[in-house]
């Protein structure tokens, strides 16, 4: 297949993460768990935890910074601001409205994408399609979660995998020379909801004494489903996106996952048939931080050389919805 020409190309990147870590050994002292228990299962070690008066929108526009540096362009010069949130500061109105103000992008058309792990490549791929139709020429894409908040710290099932971040990539027109995104494959299944999900908080259970003291506004999961659903769903949206890219497994540089779990992860990449020796991982470092997850690790490959000019690269994310998608970028 021919490999197409691309219409955008992401001419910055960045991410941000708070300085309070919290490592496995934290949480032996109030969970009946171990840093053995949670390293085996799962391939972390600690994750960044965000202080209570430090809010999702600060996560994300700390991150929008460097991207935007990186890229030469004021906030002024927006002019499309998409945040992938499942942890939004407040209802309405929307996390991208407050980095907007943040940030001073007073141009810009700003709005929230709510899909959970694999929001980043929803909302890249919605600025795409903005820069594609000529309504922006500067889109920035940020992702910020606060995990923290909605995680249910009594819970070892979920209360060791999850942290805090944000990322942000900027999208422009592409400059040329094959550069930037090739192709993308989103799909989701809503019969599938309740595999991960908050039951209250919303219009249908709103916010009540009875649903704060049960906790049914705190995430839940069902572990093993979301496995055995993650790794078939990545791997088959890994081998679309670099079929429709004009590649085969063996022309990608380097995969980029969501960082959910070190075996979904091993798993992913055997099926998707990329060696581990060309997957980005640093679950060890930060857990899973929903939709910042694939941004950070990719602006950190970056800063690293493991992704420079000309690396074919796919990334790629599931999560709750459910959902999941891939991407095929060369740099």
């Amino acid at each position: 297949m021919k490999t197409p020409t691309p219409i955008a190309e992401i001419t910055g990147t960045g991410r941000f993460l708070p300085e309070n870590v919290v490592t496995n050994l934290d949480l032996e002292r109030s969970l009946d768990t171990s840093d053995e228990w949670i390293r085996t299962r799962t391939g972390i070690h600690e994750r960044r935890i965000a202080p209570d008066d430090m809010c999702a929108a600060y996560l994300g526009a700390e991150a929008a910074r460097g991207a935007l540096e990186e890229a030469g362009a004021d906030p002024g010069d927006v002019d499309i601001l998409i945040v992938s949130t499942a942890t939004p500061d407040r209802w309405l109105p929307s996390t991208a409205c407050d980095v907007q103000a943040i940030l001073g992008c007073d141009k810009a058309v700003a709005f929230d994408v709510m899909a959970a792990c694999t929001g980043h490549l929803y909302a890249l791929s919605m600025a795409e399609g903005y820069i594609a139709a000529g309504r922006a020429r500067i889109a920035l894409v940020v992702a910020a979660e606060k995990m923290s908040a909605i995680v249910d710290w009594t819970d070892r099932k979920t209360a060791v995998l999850f942290g805090d971040g944000g990322g942000a990539a900027v999208l422009q027109p592409s400059k040329g020379f094959g550069r930037g995104i090739l192709s993308s494959h989103l799909q989701s299944d809503g019969n599938l909801a309740n595999l991960l999900y908050r039951p209250g908080g919303g219009a249908i259970d709103p916010i009540s004494q009875s649903m704060l003291d049960e906790g049914r506004h705190l995430l839940r999961m069902n572990g093993r489903e979301i496995f055995k659903n993650a790794v078939r769903s990545m791997a088959e949206a890994c081998e679309i996106a670099i079929k429709k890219a004009g590649w085969g497994a063996e022309d990608v540089d380097l995969l980029v996952p969501h960082q959910a779990n070190i075996r979904i992860i091993e798993a992913t990449a055997k099926y998707a048939g990329v060696p581990m020796d060309k997957v980005f991982v640093n679950v060890d470092k930060y857990g899973n931080m929903s939709s910042a997850t694939v941004p950070v690790a990719f602006d950190e490959a970056r800063e690293q050389g493991r992704i420079r000019e000309g690396s074919n690269v796919v990334t790629v994310a599931f999560g709750a919805g459910l959902t999941w998608g891939a991407m095929a970028i060369r740099m």
